[in-house]
């Protein structure tokens, strides 16, 4: 509930999870019409001292800093949304770091595709809040303070406790122990010690709990605040949690299950506002 260097990402599948920066490539995908010419890398990647190309007019890649390579191999499928992906788990782990440019040609060069689908990723980005436009250089990722971190939580608040005691006293135990799975898996990614993965796990377990009140709208906004709250502060404030601070809030998913299979109202406030007052 609680809940990057540049030319990297990171991505995951859906048995593990976000993975951290490490080595991956995305295949070389057919030139849609229209769309940017990919050029064929062979295996420079690899190999020590190669250039940072792609560049394009009004994007300067000078002086940046590479990223280490994504870990895990992406599939061929949407890989602007991979991309996406890939640029958000960054933001959570904070290997996307506040304050820093990044141009779209340094990070395609290092996810192995064109500047087009990193662009797009990045507008998407920009338009949730995470990273702001710098003309004729790239993108900067925002600058985040704990008053930020705080009114998010507040917001998140006044959305979710509402409903949640809703949920509490409409829905059966039955639908509940459904979602023990869920909880249970939180606590698995907390003891990985992996903030990106935690993260996905956490939101997932959200999701799924609102998504009983058959409001898809509430989720999508639900979700996208929760998503902001995961964001690093300045100077790595919010990243810092250990893996005992992340498996501590894991357990107070499957100990809000309990309280609420019990039908125990009391319990589950106070969980659920502990909860948004552990998030600040």
């Amino acid at each position: 509930m609680k809940q990057g260097t540049q030319g990297s990402a990171v991505t995951g599948d859906a048995a593990t999870g976000p993975a951290a920066v490490g080595r991956f490539r995305i295949p070389v995908q057919p030139a849609a019409q229209g769309a940017e010419p990919e050029r064929d890398r062979g295996d420079r990647r690899d190999r020590p001292g190669c250039a940072e190309g792609g560049a394009v007019r009004g994007e300067h890649t000078h002086g940046e800093t590479a990223l280490p390579r994504p870990r895990a191999a992406v599939q061929r499928s949407s890989v602007r949304g991979q991309v996406l992906d890939a640029l958000r788990t960054a933001l959570v782990t904070g290997d996307l770091r506040p304050g820093e440019v990044y141009s779209a040609p340094v990070l395609a060069e290092r996810f192995g595709v064109s500047a087009t689908p990193v662009r797009e990723a990045m507008q998407q980005l920009t338009l949730e809040g995470a990273v702001e436009v710098v003309p004729n250089r790239g993108f900067r990722v925002v600058e985040r303070g704990a008053r930020e971190l705080a009114e998010l939580a507040e917001i998140r608040a006044l959305i979710e406790m509402p409903v949640m005691m809703r949920l509490a006293r409409t829905v059966s135990a039955e639908r509940w122990a459904e979602l023990r799975p869920l909880a249970e898996a939180t606590v698995r990614a907390a003891s990985s010690g992996c903030r990106a993965t935690y993260a996905e796990a956490d939101r997932a377990f959200h999701r799924a709990v609102l998504g009983l009140a058959g409001n898809e709208q509430l989720v999508r906004i639900a979700e996208d605040l929760h998503r902001r709250a995961q964001w690093p502060l300045v100077g790595g404030a919010s990243g810092g949690r250990g893996r005992a601070e992340l498996v501590a809030d894991a357990h107070e998913h499957t100990a809000l299950l309990d309280a609420l299979i019990a039908g125990d109202f009391d319990v589950v406030r106070s969980l659920v506002g502990e909860h948004f007052n552990e998030a600040v």
